[in-house]
């Protein structure tokens, strides 16, 4: 039963959200089998909803909208979901269509999109062996999203060390405060250089740098 309430709710909430054709192609196209593949394979999986787009739409090369039948955009992310059954994709399909297809799927790839094709009959078959698959494939994305987060608190922290220390500061300080090594802390301080975030102070008889302040306007905005 939660999956029902949750399915229908989540649904309803892009039903809201949407007008026209937009709404009317979800209407149409969120159908048999899209909804086996959520309630078979991505509920099982997640458990929720979040960040999956049914129906999304996207203009081709021509200009023409079409529409994917999931998009998963959490953070950096974008993984195209396409529902195949064999008759619609394949058996009933002319040369044309075909190609078309093909097409679609390297301009999505070219728009930054992880085309993955799920076949219907283990959907309704066997969708244990579609889960297993899937996730060896996201397991791999949410860890990247899982390290890019952990980055960014740690560089937080390390201008906050910057803020507080109320001097320049030094490899040195972030070894002793985050318990990193010295590599992994002069790469902190220059990707922060890199963000406008800090800025390197050449030392005095070399061009060296060993240490590295807070940019002003920073600093004025760190104060909350």
């Amino acid at each position: 039963m939660e999956f029902k309430e949750k399915h229908a709710e989540w649904l309803n909430d892009h039903l809201q959200r949407r007008s026209g054709e937009r709404r009317g192609r979800l209407e149409r196209g969120h159908s048999h089998g899209e909804i086996k593949f959520l309630q078979n394979v991505w509920w099982p999986l997640h458990g929720n909803f979040d960040h999956l787009h049914p129906e999304y739409e996207v203009p081709d090369w021509r200009g023409r909208p079409f529409f994917i039948d999931f998009a998963w955009l959490p953070g950096h992310i974008k993984i195209a979901f396409e529902v195949k059954g064999f008759g619609p994709h394949i058996q009933n399909m002319d040369r044309k269509r075909y190609c078309d297809e093909l097409n679609r799927e390297t301009f999505l790839q070219g728009l930054g999109f992880r085309v993955v094709s799920i076949p219907y009959d283990d959907v309704e078959s066997r969708p244990e062996l579609t889960r297993s698959l899937l996730r060896i494939l996201l397991n791999r994305y949410m860890l990247s999203e899982k390290e890019a987060e952990r980055s960014l608190f740690i560089e937080r922290d390390v201008l906050l060390l910057a803020f507080q220390l109320r001097r320049p500061i030094r490899p040195i300080d972030v070894v002793k405060k985050f318990q990193v090594n010295q590599r992994t802390a002069v790469r902190l301080l220059r990707t922060l250089c890199s963000k406008n975030k800090l800025r390197p102070i050449p030392g005095k008889v070399s061009s060296k740098v060993y240490r590295y302040e807070l940019i002003r306007s920073f600093s004025d905005d760190f104060l909350w």
